[in-house]
């Protein structure tokens, strides 16, 4: 039985901020946790991107709550044995330094609480990611009905380009059906077909060239076999940014296939979707305006904090189509074209689409076209350090870049790329260690706006002597 109580003396309410006057309890919480994220942005040059001593016991809820001096402590520890993207080492994977107006963003959005499931929930925030999705879709040059929603990483993104397809193609209820990719498409495709009920049999993976892009002709031969085998293809995924080495699809040559065979084209743009925003590196992703469904990450390069991942569409009344299942107890969208909720797979959404608009307007488009070409400038200049008489460089047009020996054998290969990785890591670089087709390799992503020319000869002067040292051992 639960005892009723005076709703007023409830000792919970003095945890939210109060009414009336500026909460100076909740102004000075705000003020302490600030200060110490700003001094833990601050001794990145110190650390390297991993805890040197990883030490982290979660203390668990308590049946009274901690006071605010605790609170405190808890988010020291954490920090202390966080992940530091800050840090001029840190180019193991595709996650950058966030914009200091995206760590606003995301802290203005907590604040304002605001929920993009529904229009009246969220009556600025709805209204700005429809139009930022707009414009984001105009600087790739999609058609003028093309619009977007923001969801919760690129995986979602893949995911309802997907249902989309199908849902377009009238096979929802269907099994007998197929998608194409690249054997060098992110892992989220293949998981897109199991959350969809669709057997393993139902992906068709084509073969890619030395430069890691689609095979056009192998393409041609995937479709083939899916006609000869009685299904339907629902979509043909392309990828502009594989993970390992950044490769693009040929995407206006896919396109033109798809369209030729009544094919809804979906292009994973995770990684490389932003190359569109900047005339100076739109060229590296020619193609993406022909996409019925593209995902696009802005995270991954532009320093939005995550999660921004949006997903763009070539006309916005299919996400309602399939997405829209009717929302009884919310009024009608008024200023928008459809309720959040009705765009997407998710129900409540936080405001993701406050720090990327923050960011972006941080940043104008200078900005992004700096970024973007530094990314892919460190990439050239990493790639000229390296010797290629002794490395296997694999690396499309962006700013990722992976190698290996080039006369390993398999097993050497995994034990080079381990100890190198580790030795590297005490001198407080982070590279990652992909495994692709049989075997190893290191990985460094050059989206680090704090890695400079200077960290960069270091790395290559270690990785240069790394096989000659593992030879001599």
């Amino acid at each position: 039985m639960i005892e009723i109580k005076d709703i007023n003396q409830d000792p919970s309410m003095e945890l939210f901020s109060s009414k009336g006057d500026v909460d100076p309890k909740l102004r000075t919480f705000l003020e302490e946790a600030s200060s110490m994220l700003c001094k833990w942005l601050a001794n990145a040059n110190k650390n390297g991107p991993l805890p040197e001593l990883f030490d982290f016991h979660a203390p668990l809820p308590l049946n009274k709550g901690v006071s605010r001096d605790c609170i405190l402590n808890d988010i020291h520890m954490i920090m202390d044995n966080a992940y530091q993207p800050s840090s001029p080492g840190a180019i193991a994977h595709l996650d950058p330094p966030p914009l200091t107006a995206s760590i606003v963003g995301d802290l203005i959005s907590a604040g304002l609480n605001n929920n993009l499931l529904a229009e009246e929930l969220s009556p600025s925030l709805s209204l700005l990611e429809e139009q930022l999705c707009k414009w984001i879709a105009n600087k790739l040059g999609m058609n003028s009905e093309s619009t977007g929603v923001a969801v919760s990483g690129g995986s979602i993104s893949n995911l309802m380009g997907l249902v989309l397809a199908r849902n377009k193609a009238n096979l929802s209820y269907e099994k007998d059906v197929a998608i194409i990719s690249s054997s060098d498409a992110h892992v989220s495709i293949e998981k897109s077909t199991k959350i969809m009920g669709l057997p393993p049999t139902s992906l068709f993976k084509v073969s890619t060239n030395s430069m890691g892009e689609l095979s056009l002709s192998d393409l041609e031969h995937q479709i083939n076999r899916v006609k000869y085998k009685g299904l339907k293809c629902m979509a043909i995924v392309a990828t502009a940014g594989t993970t390992v080495s950044g490769s693009v699809d040929p995407l206006v040559e896919i396109s033109k296939i798809c369209a030729l065979n009544g094919i809804w084209l979906h292009i994973d743009a995770a990684i490389g979707g932003v190359f569109g925003l900047s005339d100076s590196t739109r060229s590296l992703v020619d193609g993406l305006k022909y996409a019925n469904s593209v995902t696009i990450n802005p995270q991954k390069i532009l320093g939005i904090a995550k999660t921004s991942s949006i997903l763009l569409v070539s006309k916005g009344q299919d996400l309602s189509n399939c997405f829209s299942t009717g929302y009884p107890y919310l009024s009608e969208s008024s200023n928008c074209a459809f309720n959040g909720g009705e765009m997407t797979i998710q129900g409540s959404r936080s405001a993701e689409i406050l720090k990327l608009w923050l960011g972006l307007r941080q940043l104008g488009e200078e900005g992004i076209s700096s970024i973007l070409e530094n990314c892919i400038t460190r990439r050239i200049y990493l790639e000229k350090k390296l010797r290629n008489d002794i490395f296997k460089i694999i690396r499309g047009p962006l700013h990722i870049i992976s190698f290996r020996p080039a006369n390993f054998n398999e097993e050497q290969t995994e034990l080079w790329s381990l100890k190198t990785k580790q030795e590297l890591l005490k001198k407080k670089f982070m590279l990652s260690r992909p495994f692709h087709n049989g075997k190893y390799y290191l990985k460094a992503v050059l989206g680090n706006p704090y890695t400079t020319f200077e960290h960069l000869d270091h790395l290559s002067n270690i990785l240069n002597s790394s096989v000659d040292s593992f030879l001599n051992e």
